[in-house]
């Protein structure tokens, strides 16, 4: 038999289709067989293929050893922007429009690839095709993620993220200007039934806190600092979006092309023209801070705005003059 651990980063998805994201080799048919068969314990105990699993659940696959696992990275020469490292840590600046793992529909060109060829150490708590990934941003979403070398610094780190100790701090451009420079966004928030990609403010849904500061009003845009207090999956963003400014270049989230309506042509063409340019939404990990996984001191980091993100800023001045 062959015994495999997980540790889940995110919540919501259903654990069959969770372990066929990690195990792409099986079939999602034949994990679900394998959960039937009581090789798949949550936490422990044993589930069904339909639960919904929750961040930090801890899952177990046990397979016959007949089983064949493919589960192999090949480096990749993918350039990295390190902001800092030591035995245990790394932490970067990530490019937006880098996958941070392999999954389904991407098996190459993720930030793990980079990793695996930069790098002769990284934690395996989360398994084989997740080297030293401890959480994960969007794709479109940059700025700085903190990777762990060893597994003591893994599991160290996610328990601080799991107790909320960690402080992060995301620069988003949203449309519009707020009513107040600053607040308290306090909505839960769920799946949403007719996309499961997408989430919704809902009662049913988990308990979700994000604080805002306007840091700048550009009459058509602002540009804010989200610190959120929970980690739900897209929480800024539909946060951002249940206001009534949603992120910049969210198409997801009803911050789009669809926006520009109603504007006059000098002010919707150039509109028209950033969101184009920028081709993603204007979300950027800013700030960091832990306690360092060893020494346990602070560990306080910050990535600079990218340079598509300063363009937006840059085009909305000019529209004021």
């Amino acid at each position: 038999m062959t015994s495999l651990s997980f540790i889940a980063e995110t919540d919501g998805t259903r654990l069959d289709q969770f372990l066929s994201d990690k195990l792409e080799s099986l079939s999602r048919t034949r994990i679900k067989q394998h959960i039937l068969n009581h090789r798949v314990t949550v936490n422990g105990e044993f589930a069904k293929p339909s639960y919904r699993i929750e961040k930090a659940d801890a899952i177990t696959i046990t397979l016959p050893e007949e089983t064949k696992i493919i589960e192999t990275i090949e480096p990749e020469n993918i350039p990295i922007d390190m902001i800092y490292e030591d035995d245990e840590i790394i932490v970067i600046n990530k490019p937006p429009e880098l996958v941070v793992h392999p999954g389904t529909g991407r098996r190459s060109g993720t930030l793990v690839h980079a990793l695996m060829y930069h790098f002769k150490h990284l934690s395996d708590v989360n398994g084989p095709m997740r080297p030293g990934i401890v959480h994960r941003l969007d794709m479109e979403t940059s700025g700085l993620m903190v990777v762990a070398k060893t597994n003591r610094a893994h599991s160290h780190i996610a328990k601080q993220f799991e107790q909320r100790r960690v402080k992060k701090t995301y620069a988003g451009i949203t449309w519009g200007e707020w009513k107040n420079p600053s607040g308290t966004i306090e909505k839960s928030i769920g799946r949403k039934r007719s996309d499961p990609t997408m989430y919704t403010i809902s009662t049913d849904g988990r308990s979700a806190t994000t604080l805002y500061e306007v840091q700048q009003s550009l009459r058509y845009i602002s540009l804010v600092y989200f610190f959120p207090k929970t980690g739900r999956t897209h929480q800024i963003r539909v946060h951002a979006a249940s206001m009534g400014h949603p992120i910049f270049g969210d198409d997801k989230y009803s911050g789009g092309q669809s926006k520009v309506k109603g504007y006059i042509p000098e002010i919707s063409q150039p509109l028209k023209k950033t969101l184009k340019d920028i081709g993603r939404h204007a979300l950027h990990a800013h700030a960091l801070e832990f306690a360092h996984p060893v020494t346990d001191k602070p560990c306080s980091f910050k990535a600079p705005f990218p340079n598509d993100m300063k363009t937006v800023l840059k085009t909305m001045e000019s529209l004021l003059v």
